[in-house]
């Protein structure tokens, strides 16, 4: 697959750019993203479908601005697809020859179910999840994927998005109860259509409703982490919320806290998502960052796995460990300390958390340790610290995310720093587990990079650590004697440290 590859998305509402740039087999990073509300679809489904000339000129402007990003960004290979908007209208395909013929960009139009199955190809190797229904509600349809044990079992299309709802209801000067009413009593005539073992618990939020309700869930609830991707909400605790948007005035939707620029379509995304979620006798929701366009990118990535992610490999770990990872840190260190880690822990996880199993998350932390050191060595816990909560994003809880950044930061002789602890405490585990974790965190990085290939054991009981290496520790022994214990213990270092005689010891 070409090292670079730009992924455009053509949809009812928006078109959007997005580059992708390979750093190994499987990892990859964007470059570069870019928006433009084109509205192709504006006026179309009161036209019968066609599209009109303003929408048209929009998107031609945008797609040609596209190219010269494009072009910039010296990409290797274009992906242009199209969604409901230009498929149901009698002219897309003549806007697509226009675009062909002026611009010599070739445009795929994809149907409903094929745009599900890219949502879902998205949501299965990028959440960290193995069931539940995606739904990307677009401007004119509303794409769903059923997911069960990590494979896509059904995909389905509905005629419900939110500019074919403005212009058939919302915009009509009528009281916005009566509005609700009659657009309500479309969509659910639409949803007798949706085949009936469409039904989870699970819901996963893909597109721009789900992803401005989750921003706005966010915001109300104080959630300390400033990522949309994988952020979790109880439908429950939410449900009036939900109910009173489409039954807003457009000027009070500000007191919503949602993003400004979805102020036009919003009333009419949250009615249809409503719906969609009581159909499928859904509770929760899982908020997507990625959809379609790392469908698209995805389907050719792995189209030799299966459009699957090997079980045992993170794409963020990938990909960060591509970029950042220093010269110094070889596969084989990694492996020494991955091993040295997972030693310490089982010999002190009896201190920790019993219902949690942390290692995952130490072993990640561990994995990660020196990606600061590509900028400089000097505060380089900062800079893994905040790589790791930018960087951090596919396949990990908010929770994972948290914890392993946080561990970045804590290597030093303070276990836990207070003010990052209590900005995050919500997502954090117990303290005194933190602190446990921490520590073998710390400890681990210290032996590691004191010893050589040492073979080293731990054993704890009676309050006593001991640790037993075939090879001098004398570097860490300082370290360790300042470094704070989760509670009162004794360490004892046990390691070969014989001085040879010779004539240099003899000089006194």
């Amino acid at each position: 697959m070409a090292k670079r590859t730009a992924i455009i998305d053509i949809g009812s509402n928006s078109a959007r750019l997005v580059i992708f740039e390979r750093t190994s087999r499987y990892g990859f990073f964007i470059v570069c993203e870019q928006k433009s509300k084109v509205r192709i679809g504006e006026g179309a489904y009161e036209k019968e479908g066609f599209l009109q000339p303003i929408g048209l000129k929009r998107a031609y402007l945008a797609l040609k601005s596209f190219l010269h990003t494009i072009q910039k960004y010296q990409t290797h290979k274009t992906l242009c697809i199209a969604t409901s908007a230009i498929r149901d209208a009698p002219n897309g395909n003549l806007f697509i020859s226009w675009i062909k013929k002026e611009l010599g960009l070739s445009i795929k139009i994809i149907d409903g179910k094929k745009e599900a199955r890219y949502g879902a190809i998205a949501a299965t190797n990028l959440l960290p999840l193995q069931e539940g229904i995606t739904i990307d509600i677009g401007g004119g349809s509303s794409d769903m994927a059923l997911i069960k044990e990590g494979k896509i079992l059904d995909t389905y299309s509905l005629n419900l998005g939110t500019v074919r709802l403005k212009e058939l209801f919302f915009d009509k000067p009528v009281p916005i109860e009566i509005i609700n009413n009659q657009a309500k009593e479309y969509i659910q005539k639409e949803l007798q259509k949706l085949p009936k073992h469409f039904k989870h618990a699970f819901a996963i939020g893909i597109g721009g409703t789900a992803r401005t309700l989750s921003k706005a869930i966010m915001k109300r609830s104080s959630h300390p982490l400033d990522k949309l991707h994988a952020f979790t909400y109880a439908i429950d605790d939410y449900r009036t919320y939900l109910q009173a948007i489409p039954l807003s005035s457009a000027k009070n939707l500000k007191r919503f806290l949602l993003d400004k620029d979805r102020y036009d379509t919003i009333r009419e995304g949250t009615l249809i998502f409503k719906e969609i979620l009581y159909a499928i006798e859904a509770n929760s929701v899982i908020s997507s960052g990625v959809g379609v366009r790392e469908g698209v990118f995805l389907e050719h990535l792995l189209k030799n796995d299966h459009f699957r992610f090997p079980s045992t490999l993170n794409p963020s770990i990938v990909s960060i460990l591509d970029r950042f990872q220093p010269f110094v840190a070889s596969k084989r260190n990694r492996k020494s300390i991955l091993k040295l880690g997972s030693k310490l822990f089982d010999t002190l996880k009896i201190n920790l958390d019993q219902n949690d199993n942390y290692l995952t998350e130490l072993l990640y932390a561990l994995e990660l340790s020196s990606i600061g050191n590509t900028l400089t060595i000097y505060k380089s816990h900062q800079h893994a610290f905040y790589i790791a909560m930018q960087e951090l994003s596919y396949c990990f809880t908010h929770r994972q995310i948290t914890l392993i950044s946080l561990l970045l930061r804590m290597h030093g002789k303070e276990l836990l720093l207070k003010p990052l602890y209590q900005n995050f405490k919500m997502l954090l585990p117990p303290k005194e587990s933190l602190l446990w974790l921490s520590f073998i965190y710390t400890l681990t990085i210290l032996l590691h990079e004191a010893s050589n290939d040492a073979d080293i054991e731990f054993h704890y009981a009676a309050k006593v650590l001991t640790i037993t290496s075939d090879k001098p520790l004398y570097l860490a022994k300082e370290k360790i004697k300042a470094l704070e214990k989760p509670e009162p213990f004794a360490i004892i270092v046990k390691d070969e440290n014989h001085i040879p005689k010779n004539k240099a010891l003899n000089i006194i």
